[in-house]
């Protein structure tokens, strides 16, 4: 069996389909990564979906003036 470490706590723990909190050890690691992500203490580096929004619309209107 796959052992992994629990990206709470860093216990080692297999990687089983029998463990429903997996990759954490326990429900409680899963909601202390829950709420990491929930307060943004994680997140994923990049534009957020406004900011590429306008980044497209801005593209567009700059393409659609050098073509007139």
């Amino acid at each position: 069996m796959t052992k992994v470490n629990c990206p709470t706590c860093q216990k080692e723990i297999e990687y089983s389909k029998d463990n429903p909190y997996r990759p954490f050890c326990s429900k409680r690691c899963q909601l202390i990564d829950l709420g990491d992500w929930a307060s943004e203490s994680h997140k994923i580096e990049g534009k957020s979906a406004k900011e590429e929004m306008l980044s497209e619309e801005l593209e567009q209107i700059i393409k659609d003036s050098l073509l007139k």
